[in-house]
């Protein structure tokens, strides 16, 4: 794996100050990040959230997707916790990239569902790597996760990677009508578990 890391600093937001670690993909030529919040080498499960990055909806606010509203509950609720890890991976719209993000949004316009989308431009329903988790956790010492997600093919992808994950905490988000069928696309085909 060629995953190195670069640096640590600190990075104060509304909802707590984190630490940041910024690594490097030599390979894919891509930067990620984890934010921490207290001790997360204790051994202790960790409650962390593995966030694939989402430019729409993290810092355009779409409401197209759930994202950006998952990025802040998770933060939210790490900082609740005083504890806790976020790995911000930066594969783009399922890992297909931006401007095919784009061209995926245009399909759906016309009827396509987000899996239909994906699939018409020549992409799997789901292209992300979790493999490049790993170093990022060890390097940091996290031994366990009690992770915040909805898809069970992230903890399976995981654990199949050696990374322990204790428990899988739903992460509720609300609906609108502008998400409601993208959400009903990721229950329903990708097999996430709203609820």
């Amino acid at each position: 794996m060629s995953i190195r890391y670069v640096a640590t600093s600190r990075l104060p937001t509304q909802w707590a100050e984190f630490d940041i670690h910024g690594f490097e993909d030599i390979a894919a030529e891509k930067e990620h990040l984890v934010l921490t919040l207290g001790d997360v080498s204790s051994g202790e499960p960790v409650l962390a959230r593995v966030h694939s990055e989402c430019l729409t909806g993290d810092a355009l606010f779409s409401m197209r997707c759930d994202c950006g509203e998952q990025l802040q509950v998770a933060l939210k609720a790490i900082a609740e916790e005083g504890r806790g890890a976020l790995l911000y991976l930066r594969q783009e719209g399922r890992g297909i990239g931006l401007l095919n993000k784009i061209k995926a949004y245009k399909l759906q316009d016309a009827g396509a569902d987000t899996v239909e989308a994906n699939e018409a431009l020549g992409f799997g329903a789901d292209m992300r790597d979790y493999s490049i988790c790993k170093p990022m956790l060890e390097h940091l010492n996290i031994a366990s996760l009690r992770l915040m997600t909805n898809n069970p093919r992230k903890v399976t992808a995981l654990e199949e990677l050696g990374i322990k994950v204790e428990e899988r905490i739903s992460l509720e988000t609300p609906h609108n009508p502008h998400n409601r069928h993208y959400l009903a696309t990721k229950a329903g085909k990708l097999g996430h578990l709203m609820g």
